[in-house]
């Protein structure tokens, strides 16, 4: 009888549906261009815990990733590493390294008429930083043209020798030359409130 009993015990555990899975956090991330190396990190330290869902609107993202300080931040920000801007050139381009003052006047125009400057939107944090380090208040000659990303910016420097350009360090390719460096500035992950449960766990491992 005892033994029936048993069996009718294993067989019944046996046929009982398993207990179901954990259902993994969506976290929803903004990333901008410039900061766009340190998502490959994000998506590991996600892991199977949570899943990472990239959104276009910064302002419904969990997480925001960027290159460099805000002006004015009322958000909660982490900085997760470092980024240095560059100024760079095509290798076969005759300019040299620039000092701070000259990069400055180049940018404003005030430079060698023949050079094709290349910057970003004035509202990429790159750009920011750029015309907060470099141009000091200085406008952009209106004759420099846009590069929607560091990978455009990256890839014109590349094929075409006349132009510079800026990019950060993370971005800089083998075929282009530095000949500034502007300075290095936080990657910061900024999230919407305190972060708490797997966003705290995302920041902690984005840190190591």
């Amino acid at each position: 009888m005892k033994r029936l009993i048993l069996f009718l015990l294993i067989f019944v555990s046996a046929c009982a549906p398993a207990a179901p899975s954990a259902t993994p956090e969506v976290i929803s991330v903004y990333s901008t261009a410039a900061a766009q190396p340190w998502l490959s990190a994000l998506y590991q330290c996600a892991g199977t815990a949570s899943v990472i869902s990239r959104v276009d609107d910064p302002s419904i993202a969990d997480i925001i990733l960027r290159v460099g300080e805000l002006q004015a931040l009322s958000s909660p920000a982490y900085q997760i590493d470092t980024e240095e801007l560059l100024v760079v050139t095509q290798r076969q381009s005759p300019v040299q390294n620039l000092s701070l003052e000259e990069a400055r006047d180049l940018f404003s125009g005030q430079g060698d008429p023949s050079v094709q400057l290349w910057v970003y939107s004035s509202g990429e944090d790159i750009q920011e930083i750029f015309n907060r380090l470099v141009m000091q208040g200085q406008a952009i000659s209106p004759a420099a043209r846009l590069a929607v990303d560091p990978q455009q910016m990256s890839d014109t420097l590349v094929n075409e020798p006349n132009t510079v350009g800026i990019l950060p360090r993370h971005w800089k390719a083998g075929d282009v030359r530095e000949i500034l460096s502007v300075g290095t500035v936080p990657v910061l992950a900024i999230t919407s409130a305190n972060p708490q449960g797997v966003i705290e766990q995302l920041i902690a491992c984005l840190q190591k």
